[in-house]
């Protein structure tokens, strides 16, 4: 009975793992583990950083186009714009080819606004009332009944442009908190003086992946 009971010790330890080796190998898992968490956080961080370039390109780009569109709309002291083919009236202004139409309410210009970039980024999402710029011109009569002649203008009807759909909400804090900045501020001041908004920033004081604040993208 004992020769039997020391084959059957003896094999049980040679199947089996020591101590020693237990907390090695849990060691390398632990290290493992640790050396992971880094990376996975730097991942969510990096996609936080692009969501945040991504939401700045969308909204500085819809205040270009409103930019745009207000050249050569609003002659001094007009409420409308009135019709931009007219030579003082935004047709011998030179507007971007990209602009296809004209900003047709001065309601929202005061007289500190000179520069006319959006009062607010509110009313890139509410519209704004424009026009056409430029003639649009159709077929002549005579081709069918009641069609309209060469140099007559379309019918004008009031049309809303919207230049965002949403104020999109900071990645960062989590809030459409933006810091706004109106073409009469530099860089540096840290509160909108209200007269029109020029460029938005990151109201985040966290440094990105690469040492920058995300306030100074």
């Amino acid at each position: 009975m004992r020769i039997g009971q020391q084959k059957y010790t003896k094999n049980l330890n040679a199947g089996g793992y020591t101590l020693f080796e237990l907390v090695v190998t849990l060691a390398v898992i632990a290290v493992l583990v640790v050396g992971t968490i880094p990376m996975s956080v730097n991942a969510v961080k990096r996609q936080r950083e692009l969501r945040l370039r991504e939401s700045l390109r969308m909204i500085r780009n819809a205040i270009d186009e409103f930019k745009r569109d207000t050249v050569g709309a609003c002659p001094q002291g007009a409420v409308t714009t009135g019709n931009p083919t007219v030579p003082g009236r935004g047709a011998d202004a030179p507007a971007d080819p990209r602009s296809r139409v004209v900003i047709d309410d001065c309601t929202i210009f005061d007289t500190e606004n000179l520069d006319r970039y959006p009062p607010s980024l509110d009313i890139l999402v509410e519209g704004v009332r424009i026009r056409q710029r430029g003639i649009n011109l159709v077929g002549g009569s005579g081709l069918r009944p009641g069609s309209t002649q060469a140099t007559e203008v379309n019918p004008t009807e009031e049309v809303i442009k919207v230049y965002l759909r949403d104020i999109p909400v900071d990645p960062m804090t989590g809030e459409k908190d933006w810091k706004l900045r109106s073409s009469y501020q530099t860089k540096d001041e840290e509160n909108w003086d209200d007269v029109n908004v020029f460029d938005v920033r990151s109201a985040s004081d966290e440094e990105a992946l690469n040492g920058e604040k995300y306030s100074d993208w």
